[in-house]
This record gives C-alpha cells, sequence and structure tokens, in this order.
C-alpha cells in the first residue's frame, strides 16, 4: 500500500530541485546586471526572429549601452515623468495604480496597464509579447528579484538604454542619435519628453516626425517633469 507514494515523492523531489535550480540561476544572472550590461534582451530577440520570419532580412537591431551618466537627466526623468511617477519609492509595484486599473475596469472601462518601471524592465529582459497569468506570474516574479538586487539608478539605467523607441531602435542612445543626430548626453527637456512620449507604441509614434498626440503628451510631459522637482527627483 506505501509503494504509489515514493512515485510522488520522488516527482516532488525532483520538482523542488528544478524550481532551486531555476531560482539560483535566475538569481545569478539579475545580481550579474549590478555590473554588467545585458548584451541583449527578450523583446530585442523577439523583434529580430519576427522580422526575420516575415521575410525582412534588412531589419537590424540598433542597440548601444551607455552608463547613467553619459545620459542627459532629462532623458531618464522624462520616462519616470511618463511611464512610473511612484518610481523612486515604490518597491516594483504601484499597488494604488493597480487598483485604479481594475475600479475602472469595473465600471466599464478598458482595462489599461499599471506596471511600473521595474515591471517594463522585468518584461523586457527576460519575458515574450502578450497577455496570460503564466507570463504576469513570471514578471511579478522577475520584478521581486531586481528589486531585491539592484540599486533604483540601475534598474532605470537598464530601462532607459533596453526600451523600445523605434522599430529596431532600443536605448536612449540610439534613439537620440537616430531621431535628433546628437548624443544622449545632450537631450533637452522638450527632445527627452518627445522620447518618452513614443512609448506607447514605438511602432507608430516617432519622435522627429511628432503627432498632434505626441505633441500633447510631450507637452504633458514636460509639465509633469517641472512639478516632480527637475532631476532632483531622480533616485541616487
Amino acid at each position: 500500500m506505501t509503494k504509489p507514494a515514493k512515485p510522488r515523492r520522488r516527482f516532488w523531489r525532483y520538482l523542488l530541485r528544478a524550481l532551486l535550480v531555476w531560482f539560483v540561476i535566475t538569481e545569478l544572472l539579475v545580481l550579474s546586471l549590478r555590473w554588467i550590461p545585458p548584451i541583449t534582451s527578450a523583446v530585442m530577440i523577439e523583434r529580430w526572429v519576427g522580422a526575420r520570419l516575415h521575410g525582412d532580412s534588412r531589419y537590424r537591431t540598433d542597440y548601444h549601452w551607455v552608463p547613467w551618466r553619459a545620459v542627459s537627466p532629462w532623458a531618464p526623468l522624462a520616462m519616470v515623468a511618463s511611464e512610473d511617477q511612484t518610481f523612486p519609492s515604490n518597491w516594483g509595484f504601484d499597488f494604488g495604480e493597480i487598483k485604479d486599473a481594475i475600479d475602472a475596469a469595473d465600471h466599464g472601462a478598458r482595462l489599461r496597464g499599471a506596471s511600473t518601471i521595474t515591471q517594463q524592465t522585468a518584461k523586457n529582459l527576460f519575458l515574450w509579447d502578450g497577455r496570460s497569468y503564466v507570463r504576469k506570474g513570471i514578471e511579478a516574479y522577475f520584478t521581486v528579484l531586481l528589486t531585491l538586487n539592484l540599486p533604483k539608478q540601475r534598474i532605470l539605467t537598464i530601462y532607459m538604454n533596453i526600451a523600445e523607441l523605434g522599430n529596431g531602435v532600443f536605448g536612449v542612445a540610439a534613439a537620440s542619435r537616430v531621431n535628433f543626430a546628437k548624443p544622449p548626453s545632450r537631450l533637452t527637456p522638450r527632445e527627452a519628453a518627445l522620447l518618452a512620449a513614443t512609448l506607447p507604441n514605438p511602432h507608430i509614434f516617432h519622435a522627429n516626425r511628432p503627432s498632434p498626440y505626441v505633441l500633447r503628451r510631450a507637452a504633458w510631459i514636460e509639465q509633469q517633469m517641472r512639478q516632480l522637482g527637475g532631476p532632483s527627483y531622480l533616485p541616487k
């Protein structure tokens, strides 16, 4: 009567070992980002594979890492003002924003995103596009790892370097050159706001050819940057 229990114990033992290996590998991977810039991201790989599958042999990934000190402070501030104004103080999740999004959906509005910059960094680095509970669960796991292992400034540095800001254009260095023909260290508040305004859909919106929507959103972002107190609001 006790024999059936042995396969079950073996299953749970293997599962626990697999989970331990998964945790160790992902923990070391995230911890290494404290010092080592990512050479690519899941989104970059997904875009490249998608282009090849659609026969676009001309697609190129334009990505060049730049350290925090080589970027105008207006660029990360614009992203914080646009995407996650509680970033300096939240713990990877903005529960107030999540509650507001759920309440709005309960009243008939379309369920909108409530992702923080840390969540978006986790998604861009490690995950695929799409909406599912499995993907959101893995995103939450990596969000916790990023929050526990990396300083806020490092998370924001990674985010502004891997954010998709055009077709094949990733990060502020590539976006500054493509859109304004200048290095990211020379971005003005207006130019930084224009780049951040394209983040909802960088395949449609363009910082160097702004639509009326992008112009309105950029103006709003500039206003928020001033209200937040300027670059001093950024994490040290």
